[in-house]
């Protein structure tokens, strides 16, 4: 989980500074944008995705106020979210 965590902050700060890679072990990695103009990074079987702000959801909202939010996904699971730099793990049973 640390590396999903260490990898996702690196994406997430890259992501919402407007760069156009992001470089893990050593290695560089572009951020591509969906026609919708979210960003993502497909990496490790993980796909990071930057929070829609025209979705109607919860998330939406508080990305449209300025919070910056980040998921991260693995197949169909949402595993992780970073938001304003905070990582919560989200496989963790309640």
């Amino acid at each position: 989980m640390e590396s999903l965590q260490e990898n996702g902050l690196k994406i997430f700060n890259a992501i919402f500074e407007g760069k156009k890679n992001v470089e893990i072990d050593e290695v560089e990695y572009p951020i591509k944008k969906f026609s919708s103009d979210i960003k993502y990074l497909d990496l490790f079987g993980y796909r990071y995705i930057e929070q829609n702000l025209r979705k109607k959801s919860e998330w939406g909202k508080k990305a449209r106020e300025g919070h910056k939010i980040m998921w991260i996904i693995k197949g169909r699971r949402y595993v992780g979210r970073i938001m304003d730099g905070k990582f919560t793990d989200l496989t963790k049973k309640k």
